[in-house]
């Protein structure tokens, strides 16, 4: 893809800085090519300065770690978000009601499928075209937590801030397994980054329009009455 990356604020504190040069070393360069010294160099500071804000690799990556779900965060604002309509019935809720309730659960997820697949097209296409180097920055965090359980634990816990979203908005939809079913929905979206930015399917960025239209039939299958669109497929017309 040809598409350009936003860079960090050009205001950003020295911590800032720092943890924003380790993030674009590794998409340039992966992890072999992080290093106290090569921070220091890429982001103008004078030697040392790395070393006396994380003195270990362990806390550069963590710190690392740490600005990636800070950046990933303003991706999408909570402006962005739909907004649950008020006093819907939870997922459970919604599967153990019977009569008026069921039918209530099933009108509320035809009308919140649009919406949700607006956001997540929205995030996904901004991430593909614009955040490239944090895609890359996070698929090699996301190896060296796999060898170093405390960057793990700091790489989950900031994972979660952004699947717990993902699990309320599709309970307020009136889904019956919120959590299963955020899991595949966070691993679709995850899969098209991936296969979009290092996979089989780098050379183009796809519209957001056939972005939101895959996301729509995602969640058709998911949640109750988003099935019954014009077209029959839980999608709406182009």
């Amino acid at each position: 893809m040809n598409a350009r990356d936003d860079h960090a604020p050009s205001s950003a504190s020295r911590p800032q800085l720092i943890a924003d040069t380790a993030l674009r070393l590794l998409a340039e360069r992966g992890m072999r090519g992080l290093t106290h010294r090569a921070v220091d160099e890429a982001a103008g500071l004078p030697q040392g300065s790395t070393s006396n804000l994380a003195r270990t690799r362990a806390a550069l990556l963590e710190a690392a770690v740490g600005r990636l779900a800070e950046r990933e965060a303003a991706v999408l604002t909570p402006e962005e978000l739909p907004r649950p309509q008020r006093d819907r019935p939870s997922g459970a809720e919604a599967g153990e009601a019977a009569g008026a309730g069921a039918a209530s659960g099933a009108a509320a997820g035809g009308a919140e499928v649009p919406a949700l697949a607006e956001a997540l097209s929205l995030a996904l296409h901004r991430y593909l075209t614009h955040h490239r180097e944090l895609l890359l920055a996070r698929y090699e965090l996301a190896l060296e937590a796999t060898r170093r359980p405390p960057l793990r634990e700091v790489y989950d816990r900031a994972g979660r801030a952004f699947r717990e979203p993902v699990v309320a908005m599709l309970a307020a939809a009136g889904s019956a397994a919120p959590e299963r079913h955020a899991l595949s929905v966070v691993a679709w979206c995850d899969g098209v980054l991936f296969s979009c930015t290092a996979g089989q399917f780098h050379a183009a960025v796809p519209t957001r329009a056939a972005l939101r239209t895959s996301c729509a039939e995602l969640l058709a299958g998911m949640l109750p009455g988003a099935g019954a669109s014009r077209d029959g497929t839980g999608v709406a017309g182009e």
